[in-house]
C-alpha cells in the first residue's frame, strides 16, 4: 500500500482508560481500514487534538478519570473542532441521544465489532 494510500485514510481518536479494551478497539478499527491514535484520557485526547488536523472520529468512553469524561469531552471536541464525529461508549451509563453532540452515536459495551465498524463507515462515507 502506497504512503499515499495510507495517509488518505480516515483517523480514529479512540480514548479509553482500560489498555486492553483500547488496544482490542484499535485492533477492530484498523482492521476496518482506519488508522488510529490511542488516548487514555480526555487531557491526552484534546493534547492529540491541538496537534493534528487528521482526526475524523473521536471515540471515546464515558466513564474514565481525568479532568472530563467521555460525554464532557464529546461537548468540548464538538464545540472547538466541529468537523470531528463522536462515538462514545459505555458500559455502566446509559445514553440519551441529547447527552451527545449532535449526531453524535452511542454504542454500549460490550460492542460488536461489526457494529462499531458500520457506524464507523457511516460516520465516514469511507471507503
Amino acid at each position: 500500500m502506497s504512503s499515499a494510500y495510507a495517509a488518505r485514510r480516515p483517523v480514529v481518536l479512540i480514548v479509553e482508560d482500560e489498555f486492553l479494551i483500547r488496544l482490542h478497539a484499535a485492533q477492530i478499527i484498523e482492521e476496518a481500514g482506519f488508522d488510529v491514535i490511542e488516548a487514555s484520557n480526555a487531557d491526552e485526547a484534546i493534547s492529540f487534538l491541538e496537534v493534528r488536523s487528521d482526526i475524523t472520529i473521536l471515540f471515546t468512553d464515558i466513564q474514565m478519570p481525568g479532568s472530563m469524561d467521555g460525554l464532557k469531552l464529546a461537548a468540548a471536541v464538538k464545540g472547538r473542532w466541529p468537523p470531528i464525529k463522536i462515538v462514545a461508549t459505555s458500559g455502566l451509563v446509559n445514553v440519551r441521544p441529547d447527552d451527545l453532540p449532535e449526531g453524535g452515536r452511542f454504542l454500549p459495551k460490550p460492542y460488536d465489532p461489526n457494529q462499531l465498524t458500520a457506524t464507523l463507515l457511516e460516520l465516514t462515507g469511507y471507503p
